[in-house]
Formats: structure tokens, C-alpha cells, sequence
């Protein structure tokens, strides 16, 4: 039965459009060319409630951390002009990890469009480069279709991104609305049978098969079938960055994250397979290093819903392009079930010789705090459904290294823009979204960036405990410096003095500094106990090296697990 139409302003359609797409939470700001948005996000308050942080970007970044807990589409909203502006960093981050966002924004009435007016910005251009398709609306009859069309996009095929801008004068004209269904992915393609089965053939044939996952894979709930599949193969399973927490952590095929600065045993079997699968993943270049000398031993499966990311960064045998999920099943109902005695062997050498790297690195170290202390630690309080975020540097790639995860969608981290300041709005997200403690992991360069957020944290009591792993030093460039630039340490040491603890408290919030792990594992249980947002300044050493590590332009050959000469 067709229900009846209203007539309703442009603000009025725009929040019930977004109620009508299940759109429970949106994070925003509010502004001038937004006020009659916010009218009505008042009026509805009891249908949509809306997060206010900081600053727009920490509210992109939360729409961003939303998505990635929940697997819905993140919404932020902002005014025009510098409020739309201070959206794109959020934007770029969505667009690079592919992840489901829209961005409604307003601008100046569309008569004073092109004349300068205040606060005026054309963000449509400005984001062109990094939203998957944006909209200037400039008909109000046209506004409700193109915000369903809107998320159409952000959740089709590979995700990300979307910007909706609407002048003032949209927003205030009327025109009749009806509420629709919310949206359905479009329907992809289907790879070829005749890929398919030459992805088949090179699969039976292989004697040391890896699966490699991306984030493409982590989104689509295919955890249970890859683990099945490498069971079937007697295969392993590596990760990129953006594959973390989509296997548990202790699933004994698991080898973790390889690349730049991934597990040793990962690199060296994503090094030595015969047969590489790629499933959702770009092979980019923090993963594969040198692509010239990258995986020459193997033949390559790609599986993407994305065309462009075939071929694009390597070289493949084969290049399965549609429905990830049906691509998956597709193979997994064709392969023979293989037995591959001496692959297992040589990877579980892989295995035992990455320990005794950590234990002799564990011997040597000197520091009051080494990060894996803070992790062990870490890992033996918090739950499975703890989400772990993180800014970006030296703590981002311990956290990828060390951190346990028992359930997917229980890591948010910005892996292709690399986006420090990104934290602690997206832990705000992710703990709104998913409604569980949200454990941040930051450092004092990162946090430095957007901690303003914790106003945010404070305001909407949200239980997040956030780990400043404090070494006074921009981390992860002084260790470059320190093994490329002759220790010439240019503008890392922050020499800052900001105090962490009496800032929290100037916020609202319990804090305290600890200098040992016994002091660590204190506070962080107290934290983890509280109700509601909590800091432990965690002292370390300035020296300490994310390792292993492949050098820049280099490949695996080229590894560095030990750097105790160059210190």
C-alpha cells in the first residue's frame, strides 16, 4: 500500500531520509548554512541522536571509527566553509581504508553561489579526488533520492565515501516526500568461470599455498570460510594493515600482519609461497616492498570487487573481479583438499625462529616499559568485544604486532592515509557504535594533534581508556632518522611540556602517569573498571624500534630484525 506524501522542507527531508536509512547516530557540528538541520535534528531527537565533538574532523573520524565497529554507514554533518573544509582529512582517511561514510554539508543559498559570499567553499570540487561520487543539490525535489543514492554508493561494491551538499536555500523550500525502503547494495558482476577455474587449477597444483586478506575480506564477514579454506589447502593466512582482527588472533594458521613492518613469519611465507591469494587486499607498497623483487617464487589469485586494484600494484596470474563473497565460495566448493607436510614445516620454522628473535630482543631490552609489556598486559585484561583504536606511528605498528583479537571489527586505524590526530574521534565512534570499552592506543605526537576530543569523550561519558605511549619523541620518523639519517634528529624530539594527567583532569577526566609495567597493569585495571572515560600516560623509552622492519625500496631480503649496532 503506497503511503501517503507530505509536504516537508528540505531539512525535514534530510533527517527523515536519514531515519529512513536506519541511520540511529550521526556526529556533527553545527553552523550557520546547518541551523535548519539542527532544527530538526532537535525536533527528532527522539528518532536520531546526534554526538557534537570538538572539531569537524574529530567528527569525521568518529563517523569513520562508527562504520568500522558497526559495519553502517558513518555520518557526519557540517556548515559550509571552514566547517566543510575541516571534513576533508576524515573524508580522505574513509576513501583509502574504503570505508562507508556520508557527509551532508551545507552551503551559502545558491544565489550568492560564485559571489564569494561568507563562508562560502565549492567542497564538492575540493573532495572530487577523495569521495567515491558527491552532490550539490540544487533542487529540493531532487534532495531525498539523492541521499538514498548517497548511500547506495557508500555500501556498493568497495566502499567509501560520499559528500551531499545542500545551500540554505534547499534546505528551507518544500516539496512533497514519501519514505522509501532503505537502500540495497547495486548488484555486482560475477567473475568468469573460465577465471575461476584457472584460479582453481593453480590452487590444486600449489605445494605452498598463503591466503593474504585485506580489508576488503575483514568487511565482508568471510572469517569462517578463509579459515576453513587454509585448513583445506594446508594453507597459511597472512594479513595486511587493514586485514587485522578479521581471523582471531590465536587461530593456529594465522601468521599475522606481513609487509614493512609485519611478523617475521608472515613476510617470510608470503616470501616463499608458491601460491599467494589475495582476497580483498590492493598489495600495497607498505606490504609488498620492492615489487620488482616481490614474491618471485609465486603464481598470484586476486580476488577484488574493485577492477582498478587488478594488476594495479602487482602483477597477477589470475584476476577475479565481482562479488567477493560469491568469487570465495565459488573456489572453495572446486579445490581439492591438500596435504602440504614440507610447507608446514618450513613456516612453522618461520614460526620458532620469529620467537627466538622476540625472546632475544626480550633478553637485550633495557627500558623500565618495553611496549610488548604494555600489550601482554593489555591483552590479559581487556574482552573479546574490547575495540582496539589507534592514532599512527610507532604504537600503531606495536598494536598491530602485539594486540589479540577474538572477533572481527574490533580495530580501527587509519592504514592508507596514515592519519595521526585520528584516534581518539574514531575510538569515540567505534565505542558509540558498537556500545563496548574501546581501548585507544596512542602517542604523545599523534594525541598531541585532535586530543581536544577528549571534551567530547567527557561530555557523552564513553568508556574509553586511552594509552598515551609517551617517549617525548615523533617515534616512528626518529627511527627513520635514526637507521636512514644519520641520527640527525630534525624537529622529532618535542622537548613538549605538556602534562597528559593535569590536561585530562582540566578536561573532567581520571588520569594517571605510569614509568613500570607493574605500575601499568595497576592502573590499567583500574581503568577498565571505571564508567566512562579514563588516561594512563605511559612513560617508555625514546629509543625503542618497531621491529622487524623492511628499509624503504627494499623487500624482504632486506629485513631488520636487530638493530642494536646502529643505536
Amino acid at each position: 500500500m503506497k503511503k501517503e506524501a507530505k509536504i516537508m522542507t528540505g531539512s525535514q527531508i534530510v533527517i527523515e531520509t536519514l531515519i529512513e536509512q536506519g541511520v540511529t547516530d550521526v556526529f556533527g557540528y553545527p553552523g550557520g548554512q546547518v541551523l535548519n538541520l539542527y532544527d530538526e535534528l532537535y525536533k527528532a531527537s527522539d528518532r536520531i541522536n546526534h554526538i557534537l565533538t570538538a572539531h569537524e574532523q574529530g567528527a569525521s573520524h568518529a563517523a569513520d571509527g562508527y562504520a568500522r565497529a558497526t559495519g553502517k554507514v558513518g555520518v557526519v554533518i557540517a556548515t559550509s566553509g571552514p566547517g566543510a573544509t575541516n571534513l576533508v582529512t576524515g573524508i580522505a582517511t574513509a576513501m583509502l581504508d574504503s570505508i562507508p561514510m556520508v557527509a551532508i554539508t551545507g552551503n551559502v543559498p545558491t544565489s550568492l553561489i560564485g559571489r564569494d559570499s561568507f563562508q562560502e567553499i565549492n567542497i564538492t570540487g575540493v573532495t572530487m579526488p577523495i569521495t567515491k561520487h558527491n552532490y550539490f543539490v540544487t533542487d529540493v525535489n531532487e534532495l531525498a533520492d539523492t541521499i538514498r543514492e548517497a548511500f547506495r554508493i557508500a555500501i556498493s561494491g568497495r566502499p567509501g565515501p560520499v559528500l551531499v551538499d545542500i545551500p540554505k536555500d534547499v534546505q528551507l523550500a518544500e516539496c512533497e516526500f514519501e519514505l522509501a525502503a532503505p537502500v540495497e547494495p547495486f548488484a555486482e558482476n560475477e567473475a568468469d568461470d573460465a577465471d575461476i577455474e584457472r584460479a582453481v587449477e593453480l590452487i590444486n597444483q600449489a605445494k605452498r599455498p598463503y591466503i593474504y586478506i585485506g580489508g576488503g575480506a575483514a568487511g565482508q564477514g568471510m572469517a569462517m570460510g578463509i579459515m576453513a579454506l587454509a585448513e583445506k589447502l594446508d594453507a597459511y593466512i597472512g594479513c595486511s594493515f587493514m586485514g587485522l582482527s578479521a581471523i582471531p588472533s590465536d587461530h593456529p594458521r594465522l601468521l599475522g600482519m606481513q609487509g614493512m613492518h609485519g611478523h617475521f613469519a608472515s613476510s617470510m611465507a608470503n616470501k616463499e609461497a608458491d601460491l599467494i591469494i589475495g582476497i580483498g587486499v590492493r598489495f600495497s607498497d607498505r606490504a609488498t616492498g620492492n615489487t620488482a623483487k616481490y614474491a618471485k617464487r609465486a603464481k598470484i589469485i586476486q580476488l577484488d570487487t574493485d577492477l582498478a586494484e587488478i594488476n594495479k600494484n602487482v602483477k597477477v596470474d589470475v584476476g577475479l573481479i565481482g562479488n567477493l563473497v560469491s568469487s570465495f565460495n565459488r573456489i572453495y566448493n572446486r579445490v581439492e583438499k591438500l596435504e602440504n607436510p614440507e610447507w608446514v614445516k618450513m613456516v612453522e620454522g618461520f614460526k620458532k625462529h620469529e620467537a627466538e628473535i622476540a625472546a632475544e630482543a626480550e633478553r637485550r631490552a633495557k627500558a623500565k616499559m618495553p611496549p610488548k609489556k604494555i600489550f601482554d598486559i593489555i591483552n590479559e585484561i581487556k574482552d573479546a568485544s574490547t575495540v582496539i583504536a589507534t592514532d599512527v606511528g610507532q604504537h600503531q605498528m606495536w598494536t598491530a604486532q602485539y594486540a589479540r583479537f577474538e572477533r572481527p571489527r574490533r580495530f580501527a586505524s587509519s592504514g592508507g592515509l596514515g592519519t595521526m590526530g585520528y584516534g581518539l574521534g574514531a575510538a569515540i565512534g567505534a565505542q558509540i557504535g558498537s556500545g563496548d570499552k574501546t581501548v585507544l592506543i596512542t602517542g604523545d605526537g599523534s594525541f598531541g594533534m585532535n586530543l581536544n576530543e577528549l571534551a567530547t569523550a567527557v561530555s557523552y561519558n564513553c568508556p574509553i581508556v586511552t594509552v598515551v605511549m609517551n617517549n617525548g619523541v615523533l617515534g616512528m620518523v626518529r627511527q627513520w632518522q635514526t637507521l636512514f639519517f644519520g641520527k640527525r634528529y630534525s624537529n622529532t624530539v618535542l622537548q613538549r611540556k605538556t602534562d597528559f594527567v593535569k590536561l585530562a583532569d582540566a578536561f573532567g577526566m581520571p588520569a594517571e602517569r605510569v614509568e613500570t609495567p607493574e605500575e601499568f597493569r595497576a592502573a590499567f585495571e583500574r581503568a577498565m573498571k571505571h564508567d566512562g572515560p579514563y588516561l594512563i600516560d605511559a612513560i617508555i623509552d625514546k629509543d625503542e624500534f618497531v621491529l622487524p622492519m623492511l628499509p624503504p625500496g627494499g623487500s624482504v631480503d632486506d629485513i631488520i630484525t636487530d638493530v642494536k649496532e646502529e643505536k
